[in-house]
């Protein structure tokens, strides 16, 4: 039997592994707890292969908990709702989507300066789930393990693609190439044939525009987490100046590069990571919070 495999794809500035606390603004007033269900949610989705049977029993614990929250009325600010709308957004039906559209919208109304791109993205959802096309173009999907990537079915006439702009959502076209790019090799087949970092970043400056390999950006960013993630700081450090130095008008990349910087004490190097990420994304919440922080 033919299984839908579900994929969320976060929009490279803000949702890529590089910035999972995008727009963590350490408020506070934020709920500890929901932060941590949140994060937890988000690193779990992000190692690699992981179990989905054990997974979606976490998820479903995580969104009995947030409904705990609600009904005490302990999610409070416009982080708390967003946090929470991404819980209810790995649900598994529409009760669940329709979830993370209310609390979502209700994140937006308290701080109209939120990135909008999960409303955007839990609204396809919740659409896909209804068995309607999406709007904003969001929602990829593969049938069976060993089918292609594609597109979600969309309806092109109700959003503009400026308005997809307004959500951080891709354009139709960027759409469709990043159909291209996700239907390629996984980098980390190369980890898999035990491949060191260096050799990574020589095997990818060897390559020709036409990749069998997904080169895109978000693809050498998440490769770089998988080092960072692994505590090989040197590693990490090698893939994302790589991305840095084919993608120099790329926030993301100099964001992703001054975390690993600052896990390795190199603060100094870690501040210019951070403001140039800024300069590129002047409402990069992450940077403006780590830079705070550091006293910059």
């Amino acid at each position: 039997m033919k299984t839908t495999i579900l994929v969320l794809t976060f929009f490279v500035s803000v949702f890529t592994i590089g910035s999972l606390h995008a727009q963590d603004q350490n408020n506070s007033k934020d709920n500890t707890e929901l932060l941590r269900m949140y994060e937890n949610d988000q690193s779990e989705r992000m190692n690699g292969n992981p179990d989905w049977k054990e997974l979606n029993q976490r998820d479903a614990k995580r969104r009995q908990r947030v409904s705990e929250l609600l009904a005490s009325k302990k999610v409070i600010t416009a982080m708390d709702f967003y946090r929470a709308a991404m819980i209810f957004q790995h649900g598994t039906d529409t009760i669940d989507s329709g979830k993370a559209v209310e609390l979502m919208k209700k994140a937006v109304k308290l701080d109209s300066t939120m990135n909008k791109w999960l409303l955007a993205a839990a609204i396809d959802r919740d659409l896909m789930r209804k068995g309607e096309p999406q709007i904003y173009g969001t929602q990829y999907v593969k049938n069976g393990n060993d089918q292609p990537f594609e597109l979600y079915k969309i309806d092109t006439t109700k959003i503009s693609d400026e308005e997809r702009k307004e959500y951080n959502v891709r354009t139709l076209a960027e759409q469709r190439s990043q159909v291209i790019a996700m239907n390629k090799k996984s980098l980390l087949e190369l980890l898999a044939q035990g491949k060191t970092a260096k050799e990574i970043v020589r095997f990818i400056k060897q390559q020709e525009e036409e990749s069998e390999y997904n080169l895109n950006e978000m693809a050498i960013n998440s490769l770089g987490y998988h080092f960072l993630e692994k505590d090989d700081l040197q590693g990490a450090i090698q893939i994302f100046e790589l991305n840095i130095e084919l993608f120099p008008k790329a926030p993301n990349t100099y964001d992703s590069y001054g975390e690993a910087l600052l896990k390795m004490g190199k603060e100094r190097e870690a501040i210019q990571a951070y403001k140039k990420a800024l300069e590129l994304n002047p409402e990069n919440e992450n940077a403006k919070r780590v830079l705070k922080n550091l006293g910059s």
